[in-house]
């Protein structure tokens, strides 16, 4: 058998095997941003931010279907399945472009969005709402108080009506006898949640559009595979795998 026949029929099963782990993979990178966005999507404005993900589960939905016809159509040698492949991978692999292009334009928007919305939502806090448990979380979660730094307290509306004290939400882990005074530092946390929050998102946002980046170049190696096999099919030089 013709060794580009041969190598490029290994690389669309094998492309095919990809297909279903990329697909399993995707669909838990796209979730998984998707969690992290709904985490703090009070403090983030732009809900087109989370468009990358949403391309990504997608793509991996369809890449579990068609990993099968990949395999089927190379084993079976048919021409019109092969076609039908290459068509495909094409779709997913303009998709995934697209997706790392949004992903890096929200990626510098960040920032920006959230310069936006968590002054606004911080000024909201009044120990009831769903601002005060969105701002409670984060801070929690995230180790921090006030959107700059501790001192942002001082400035909200929450700060002088009890006793100019800080939300329990910025007491340090385990500090059972902070009370939110800020003569007690040493059991607070002081770090802003703004550079933290930011910070998260765009490793987050990173993380995915590194693997989207690996899956396309995938992508790119199938749609190769598939023009070789094309171009000795014509010369009747298509021979299967086992032959």
């Amino acid at each position: 058998m013709d060794c580009g026949i041969l190598t490029s029929k290994t690389v669309l099963l094998f492309l095919s095997v990809i297909f279903w782990a990329a697909g399993a993979a995707l669909a838990y990178v796209g979730s998984y941003v998707i969690k992290s966005y709904n985490s703090f999507e009070d403090f983030v404005s732009n809900k087109y931010s989370v468009i990358p993900a949403a391309i990504i589960i997608a793509v991996a939905v369809v890449m579990f279907v068609i990993g099968i016809v990949g395999c089927c159509a190379t084993l079976r040698e048919s021409k019109v399945g092969l076609g039908f492949f290459l068509l495909i991978i094409m779709i997913i692999f303009a998709a995934e472009v697209t997706a790392f292009v949004f992903g890096f334009i929200y990626r510098g928007r960040i920032k920006g969005d959230l310069e936006k919305s968590m002054n606004s939502v911080f000024q909201k806090y009044d120990g009831v709402d769903s601002e005060t448990h969105a701002v409670d979380y984060l801070q929690f979660q995230l180790e921090c108080c006030g959107v700059n730094n501790i001192t942002d307290w001082t400035a909200m509306p929450w700060f002088g009506q009890h006793n100019n004290s800080v939300p329990h939400s910025c007491c340090k882990a385990n500090a059972t006898q902070c009370t939110g005074q800020l003569t007690q530092l040493d059991l607070l946390n002081t770090q802003g949640c703004e550079a933290k929050l930011e910070q998260m998102l765009q490793d987050v946002l990173s993380y995915a559009m590194l693997v989207i980046l690996g899956f396309a170049i995938i992508k790119l190696f199938g749609m190769l595979s598939i023009c070789v096999i094309a171009c000795k099919s014509k010369k009747n030089d298509y021979q299967p795998l086992y032959a």
